[in-house]
């Protein structure tokens, strides 16, 4: 089968089981939405259950899996069965003795944490001791999920994607679940889905075990520092886990900042950030997922053509769907927010308030996409400095673009002055894709082929007829809080197919060659 073939086949597999994790986690925060609103006491867990989520990226979904999956491909490539399984066992013990002891350390630190991640919440004593008591249960989190995340890694290096992806699921089924049956039980019932993060962490590294059995990997974990492949994956993580300790410090000032504002910011900025999550995960983390072991795979066996095709191919595909994608969930951030949230306890003013966060957040989801397919390029060549120096200046310049965003907002008496940080994200996004894309090309990493020129023409253009629609055919906002959830779900189902017949038309009438998204040489 033609390299671009299995990419696309493993994109459909990775895809196709990432929408179902989508939509499940679509319905668990539907779910909570309806059943705590924006409120403070949402504020306090969505804090919890974010502190061991940005540890979680910080050592496993960062520096780790960049660091591991090049390294076990490699191994996969080059070494004998024996040799995999042990740098399995050693990367497994070596990572868990890593972090046992800090999981430790902030479950018995977590009052603390919970100051300096969100010191705003220290003129509410609810808020600051709510908050505490629910990270004491949510931090486990992090040792559990970052196992899963090492068992994951090694999937995708055997190219068995829809497992890892599909795993997510089980998180969102049980807060689903502590939400709807533990929730009503107990005196504070907020506390439920701090219960349902534990429960959830437990089984997800459970459902790994059977693969891992039937490939021959599961074995006793060992510590073993010294190990040869062990010692190249912690080299090689540490510019990343230094570039991924200036993100979370830029996610932390996003909290602090966060915390002072008005009560109900934390939520507002997490429900609009889930929507921007969804076709982020369904295509732009998939894809990245997808390519990385293949970009090792042709780095290693020095197939530069391929290496350069594959990394082409992606960047076609995010241009393709990510732009779309993007501006479509500018035009319309207020119906889908009406749609899939306003119920119960979730408010029309927390609609807009969440709505002008969405808009900020999705000018940046081609940004967003586009930083992920590059830094693969860098990361599956073992180059580690270049994607983090360009991830540090970004993230410096988000920082500063916080502060500068939010007090500006505040000063002209804004209503929503947590637009800013969304707004700051998405353009450090662009900033850093820039920075990637100018440093491939200097290196002579990446060549593109030839059209694009032509290609970005007809896109431009087929998106501006897809938002001329949407302008034309989209309801006031005012009329969505006073239909029923049918009628709104219908008319945002017509809305979104609507959009992309009319893109997918544009693109048709201008007569793209589409096989500029596939492989030239199959």
């Amino acid at each position: 089968m033609p390299a671009e073939s299995r990419l696309l086949k493993a994109g459909l597999v990775t895809g196709s089981m990432t929408l179902i994790s989508r939509i499940s986690g679509l319905l668990r925060d539907i779910v909570i939405g309806q059943v705590f609103g924006a409120s403070a006491a949402a504020d306090a867990f969505f804090v919890a259950f974010k502190i061991p989520n940005l540890f979680r990226r910080l050592f496993a979904e960062g520096a780790f899996a960049q660091s591991f999956v090049p390294v076990f491909g490699e191994y996969k490539e080059t070494r004998s069965a024996e040799e995999q399984r042990a740098l399995a066992s050693n990367v497994i013990g070596t990572l868990g003795g890593v972090l046992l002891p800090v999981t430790t350390l902030g479950v018995a630190g977590a009052p603390w944490l919970i100051v300096v991640f969100a010191p705003g919440f220290l003129d509410d004593p609810y808020r600051l001791t709510l908050a505490g008591d629910m990270l004491r249960l949510t931090f486990p989190y992090l040792l559990l999920i970052s196992l899963v995340a090492c068992a994951g890694g090694i999937f995708n290096t055997y190219r068995r994607f829809a497992l890892p992806a599909f795993t997510p699921v089980l998180l969102n089924l049980s807060l689903i679940g502590a939400a709807l049956l533990i929730a009503p039980r107990l005196d504070e019932p907020i506390v439920a889905l701090a219960w349902g993060v534990l429960i959830a962490g437990i089984a997800q590294l459970l459902f790994q075990l059977p693969l891992l059995a039937r490939l021959g990997l599961l074995q006793r974990p060992r510590w073993n520092w010294r190990d040869p492949g062990v010692t190249k994956i912690r080299t090689n993580m540490l510019p990343i886990l230094f570039g991924s300790s200036v993100a979370q410090l830029n996610i932390l000032l996003d909290m602090v900042i966060a915390s002072f504002l008005v009560a109900g910011s934390v939520s507002w900025l997490y429900y609009s950030d889930r929507m921007v999550e969804f076709p982020l995960g369904v295509f732009g983390i998939a894809l990245s997922t997808v390519i990385l072991p293949h970009l090792s795979s042709h780095y290693a066996r020095a197939s530069t053509d391929s290496f350069d095709e594959t990394l082409d191919w992606a960047l076609r595909l995010t241009a393709l769907i990510g732009v779309p994608a993007g501006l479509g969930l500018v035009a319309l951030s207020f119906p889908i927010l009406a749609s899939i949230f306003q119920y119960g306890q979730f408010t029309a003013d927390d609609t807009y308030k969440a709505g002008l966060a969405l808009m900020a957040y999705a000018l940046g989801l081609p940004a967003f996409i586009a930083a992920k397919v590059l830094s693969a390029a860098f990361f599956a060549r073992q180059e580690t400095r270049i994607p983090v120096r360009c991830a540090i200046v970004a993230l410096l310049a988000n920082a500063g673009m916080n502060v500068v965003f939010v007090f500006a907002l505040v000063l002209v008496d804004n209503d929503a002055p947590h637009t800013g940080l969304a707004l700051a994200s998405s353009a450090a996004a662009w900033l850093q894709s820039r920075l990637l894309y100018q440093r491939l090309r200097a290196a002579d990493i990446y060549r593109p082929r030839a059209g694009w020129l032509r290609s970005s023409a007809r896109i431009a253009l087929a998106c501006g007829a897809m938002l001329l629609a949407l302008w034309w055919l989209t309801p006031a906002v005012t009329s969505w809080s006073q239909w029923g959830a049918w009628l709104r779900t219908g008319v945002l189902a017509a809305l979104i197919a609507t959009a992309v017949a009319v893109y997918f038309s544009g693109l048709w009438i201008m007569r793209t060659p589409w096989n500029e998204y596939r492989d030239p040489s199959r």
